[in-house]
């Protein structure tokens, strides 16, 4: 088998490359804004846009984790990240929520990056999985959250 075959199990997935497309263009999309206040705004719009797209059970869990980031992390902003919703410190991504339909997986994730102060010993989740967003579970993303930006 040579390297340049496209055969199963190698290389990126279909959704992996459209990911990596729409990065491409949230990137060209963030340079052209202008200033500070107008790129926080449009970013956080776009988020929101990207929230609505998504299908049933996958929005209304964004639109929860949204809404609970922002409340317990407000110095962390809205922006698209591979086109998914995510929040980021100075620039840089701390959390993330990726909807099944994102990856046609069985269940969405709020994952968090190496940035987030999550350390807990030798070995610590980075990445949850979600089934539905209740009043608990948005307790457990309030506190992970705010410890994650120590």
């Amino acid at each position: 088998m040579s390297s340049t075959d496209d055969s199963a199990g190698e290389g990126f997935t279909a959704e992996e490359r459209a990911a990596m497309k729409e990065h491409a263009r949230e990137l060209k999309t963030a340079a052209r804004r202008k200033s500070r206040a107008d790129k926080a705004a449009a970013e956080e719009q776009d988020v929101l846009a990207k929230i609505a797209e998504m299908d049933g059970a996958d929005r209304v869990m964004a639109e929860r984790v949204h809404a609970v980031v922002k409340a317990s992390a407000p110095v962390l902003a809205p922006k698209l990240w591979y086109g998914m919703p995510a929040y980021a410190l100075d620039g840089k991504v701390v959390c993330f929520f990726q909807s099944a339909g994102k990856f046609k997986a069985r269940y969405a994730t709020l994952g968090f990056s190496d940035l987030a102060k999550l350390d807990e010993g030798a070995m610590w989740a980075s990445s949850f999985a979600l089934t539905e967003v209740t009043d608990e579970v948005e307790a457990r993303i309030a506190a992970l959250v705010t410890r994650a930006v120590g």
